[in-house]
């Protein structure tokens, strides 16, 4: 059960604003009584689009993108996430995620299929039934493994080649109005406008590619408004993974909706900047008190992502 309480605050104008602040209560439990230090962090699945253009950025490039220490002291300490590969069986980057945990479209897709619809395959072969899910652990299984690797194979390439659409609107003023704004308050020290790929053998579509994903693929410290308090490989409760913005205009035409952040708590753009805390602080504070015109124009240039 999702309650919400609702934030009131102000922009520099006067203008009011609402937060809606939510709290999760798990009822009538299906297997017993749950651990008093359950964490509960629900999450809005990611969007689909360009997912082969991120996973095709060479890694160099994103450490180099890294600041840990904040050595130019800007307020920004991105870093990235470092999480196992089962294929490999070794550390490897993290792309994938609202935490960056998973290192490949293979292994997002193979945890999917185990987690989400329990599927086993020949990445993850276990059943993912808890201790107390005695009946999950006998049944009939859907043969070993249930997704054969030709199978998640052809889901993967899928995954990889899915387009992004194009940005509408680009020469409205407006829409260039609010580009400068997004770059001026601080949102592309995190949401990096451009990344460019490396070649990848086999996918010419996904190679040496400048692309406009408005994200640097690294944790940040976001605060504890937004902390779920819960940490996944390297990242701590209140670090996430910054999240592309391509493709968000059309989140209400495709999705019916326009919740977001990890939870969907934020109904819409301006909701979603406010609840920035920790490493976007200064630039949720500085969009807080521009003036309204100013607040519109950067609202347009997001919408037409």
């Amino acid at each position: 059960m999702i309650t919400y309480i609702e934030r009131l605050g102000t922009y520099a104008d006067v203008q009011a604003y609402s937060l809606r602040h939510p709290t999760y209560t798990v009822t009538e439990p299906g297997y017993g009584p749950l651990p008093n230090d359950l964490l509960i962090s629900p999450r809005v699945a990611p969007q689909m689009i360009g997912l082969g253009l991120l996973q095709s950025v060479p890694e160099a490039t994103l450490n180099g993108l890294a600041d840990p220490d904040d050595s130019n002291s800007d307020g920004i300490s991105g870093r990235p996430s470092i999480v196992w590969d089962a294929a490999l069986e070794t550390q490897s980057l993290g792309r994938f995620g609202w935490k960056a945990n998973q290192p490949t479209l293979l292994q997002q897709n193979a945890g999917a299929a185990a987690g989400a619809i329990g599927l086993s395959t020949g990445l993850f072969p276990k059943q993912n039934c808890a201790p107390a899910q005695s009946e999950c652990a006998e049944i009939i299984s859907g043969g070993n493994p249930e997704l054969s690797d030709d199978f998640l194979l052809k889901l993967t390439l899928y995954s990889l080649t899915i387009a992004v659409p194009a940005q509408r609107n680009a020469t409205d003023p407006q829409v260039i109005a609010g580009q400068e704004i997004f770059a001026r308050i601080g949102c592309s020290s995190c949401h990096m406008p451009s990344l460019q790929t490396e070649m990848i053998e086999g996918f010419p579509e996904l190679s040496n590619q400048t692309f406009h994903p408005f994200t640097d693929l690294l944790l940040h410290d976001m605060g504890p408004d937004l902390a779920d308090n819960r940490s996944d490989f390297a990242a701590t409760g209140s670090e996430w993974c910054t999240p592309p913005l391509w493709g968000l205009g059309l989140a209400p035409t495709v999705n019916q909706h326009h919740f977001l952040l990890h939870d969907g708590r934020a109904r819409g753009f301006e909701e979603a900047i406010l609840w920035h805390g920790g490493e976007g602080e200064t630039a949720k504070e500085t969009f807080r008190n521009l003036p309204k015109a100013n607040r519109d124009a950067l609202g347009t240039f997001l919408k037409s992502l």
